[in-house]
């Protein structure tokens, strides 16, 4: 079976439906090709639907603003499904001097980038949220950060691109991308080929491998990330919540639930054979965390619990980027567990490239080749 497009998306995630939905936007044909038999079902579903600029590495932190001023706000109107996004703000809390001296170097690098973020003390920290614990000696605070929900943010994108006319195929599994005439032109799969002007690879972890096919290597390792729900409580507060050391992170959802990510250092341990499942130790060691920063969510009962993979790449911000010995290539991975939050925005970026237009921002810094050995 042989099939044509104008673009072919590799990764039905979050970024490549993003891609898709403004690919489709423009009267492109699209076509996305994901091996699970449901979209989003890595990454994008399993994270903690941070959307914060606060914290970012600063390389990363412009792609995250241009969300935030121009996407994000007007995000649900535009897919015509409520994504849940709220943006009051985002505490990053401390509770020793070590823990305010890193969030100083860290509001000190966004500042100078022209992010509205800056350090407070307990007194008006507990002014913004008053269920913080005693133990909370300051924060840095990000008004202009918020949250949503990775599903549905995932599933309108899907559904507004497929109302345009992309296509998503699920259950294909990609082999290799084939050049003819040297460009890539061509995506294997175990059940077709797929051919397509330009092909966009934006499957996470397995972009590797998938890019070894045409002789590229994107530097990148995966990681597992566990999160957990509780029970819906009644409204306490709006903010984005983390932590100097990332003992924990989250929100309370618009339902009431709470949704909470973190980690116990035992992830590589798991007994998952691949899978990604949730270790038995982690959920605790969050909830440890929790308690400290929020004693009053003692009693508050977890729904459930998940865990997915991270594709995390050497230097810990993303490759968006066109790849020069192999044209009509263009690669969207590494996006290292803070993808979701510049989402909207890489896949307005990705979309430009594919269409050959100059791209909103500057992707000099998400280069592939930046990994080149220095001599």
């Amino acid at each position: 079976m042989h099939k044509f497009a104008d673009v072919v998306i590799v990764g039905g995630g979050i970024i490549g439906a993003a891609a898709a939905y403004y690919l489709a936007l423009q009267g492109v044909n699209v076509v996305v090709l994901e091996k699970s038999d449901n979209i989003g079902d890595g990454g994008s579903s399993r994270n903690g639907g941070g959307v914060r600029q606060s914290g970012r590495d600063p390389r990363e932190l412009p792609l995250v603003m241009y969300g935030v001023q121009h996407i994000w706000p007007t995000l649900s109107e535009e897919l015509d499904m409520d994504i849940e996004y709220v943006q009051e703000g985002n505490l990053r809390l401390g509770k020793t001097e070590q823990h305010l001296t890193i969030l100083q170097g860290l509001t000190k690098r966004s500042v100078e980038l022209g992010l509205d973020v800056r350090m407070i003390d307990a007194k008006e920290a507990k002014e913004i949220c008053p269920y913080l614990s005693d133990e909370v000696i300051g924060a840095s605070w990000c008004p202009t950060d918020g949250h949503a929900n990775p599903l549905l943010a995932t599933l309108a994108f899907y559904r507004k691109a497929r109302e345009l006319g992309a296509q998503f195929i699920t259950g294909e599994t990609v082999l290799a991308i084939k050049k003819i005439k040297g460009k890539a032109r061509q995506v294997i799969t175990e059940n077709a080929v797929y051919e397509g002007a330009t092909i966009i690879v934006a499957a996470g972890y397995d972009s590797r491998k998938i890019l070894e096919s045409v002789g590229i290597d994107v530097p990148m390792t995966q990681i597992m990330l566990e999160a957990l729900v509780t029970e819906a409580q009644p409204k306490m507060f709006g903010q984005m919540l983390g932590t100097a050391m990332a003992d924990f992170y989250g929100h309370q959802s618009k339902h009431g639930s709470f949704v909470f990510g973190g980690s116990s250092g035992f992830e590589d341990t798991n007994k998952d054979n691949g899978t990604p499942i949730t270790a038995s130790i982690t959920a605790p060691c969050i909830c440890r965390g929790i308690m400290e920063y929020f004693p009053l969510l003692e009693d508050v009962k977890i729904v459930r619990t998940w865990s997915g993979w991270a594709d995390i790449s050497a230097d810990k911000i993303p490759v968006i980027s066109p790849v020069e010995e192999v044209p009509g290539l263009i690669v969207a991975c590494g996006f290292s567990g803070h993808g979701f939050g510049i989402a909207p925005t890489a896949g307005l970026l990705v979309s430009q490239l594919a269409r050959g237009v100059k791209p909103e921002l500057d992707l000099t810094a998400f280069r592939y080749d930046r990994f080149k050995a220095k001599i």
